[in-house]
């Protein structure tokens, strides 16, 4: 009963990051999976992929309804990122837990400390599809190597690498997640790893239900506001990582 309702809870707050922010989901189910569930690292990242690749697709289609979701920027993204996603995260089945613990939170940190820098102010050109296509296989290698779907590197990267704006980049980071996150499933197929469902089906389930609380909320908040929020809490993971590895 504790590990339902943790499950319930822990979903909930992560679909109203995926709905309110484009992002954030698997930054926070990883470590809510692992300190919360007593997942080991490498059920934990698959399992989030699987919660997160189904939430996002239902806050895909709300932002799509509303158009905030840049196709062709996204599409360029996500394609570029495939292959490395999936030659890094072979790659990152080779390497100890705690080194890719101390990576995944190095980066979360770096991602926030670019959102949390002044916002730009002139208005974004015309997207540069060699721009997006590089920018889309770093993100993607960075996926794959971490294990995650990607959102909270994907919209520092569409803000501060495009110029899309911040509600913008909130929709179009969701397609970026799913597609990033589908591909990353596909490679772990066939593992044998054993998942508890009956742990992943509920948090999911809340997850969906939250990811619809957030996006309401994306409206009734500013996109500055939306981009601190998201900042704050990629520091807080951040820093709770490091000291859980280095203490």
């Amino acid at each position: 009963m504790t590990a339902l309702i943790l499950a319930l809870v822990a979903g909930g707050v992560i679909g109203l990051a995926l709905g309110g922010l484009g992002g954030g989901g698997s930054v926070l189910a990883v470590p809510a999976l692992i300190y919360l569930l007593h997942f080991t690292p490498a059920q934990a990242t698959t399992a989030s992929l699987i919660i997160v690749t189904l939430t996002s697709v239902t806050a895909l289609a709300g932002h799509a309804r509303d158009g905030n979701v840049a196709w062709r920027t996204g599409l360029l993204f996500a394609a570029a990122g495939i292959v490395p996603a999936v030659i890094a995260g072979a790659a990152a089945g080779h390497l100890p837990d705690a080194m890719l613990t101390v990576a995944f939170a190095v980066i979360a940190a770096l991602a926030a400390v670019r959102m949390l820098r002044p916002a730009r102010t002139e208005p974004p050109g015309p997207v540069n599809p060699r721009k997006a296509g590089a920018a889309g296989a770093g993100l993607g290698a960075v996926t794959g190597f971490l294990g995650v779907g990607g959102g909270f590197l994907a919209v520092p990267a569409l803000v501060g690498v495009l110029g899309l704006s911040m509600r913008r980049a909130v929709g179009t980071s969701l397609l970026v997640i799913t597609i990033n996150s589908m591909a990353a499933l596909t490679a772990r197929a066939g593992s044998g790893m054993q998942l508890d469902w009956a742990v992943i089906a509920p948090f999911t389930a809340a997850a969906i239900l939250g990811a619809w609380d957030g996006k309401r909320l994306s409206k009734k908040l500013k996109g500055q506001t939306l981009q601190r929020v998201f900042a704050y809490v990629l520091l807080a993971v951040a820093v709770f990582m490091l000291v859980d590895v280095l203490v």
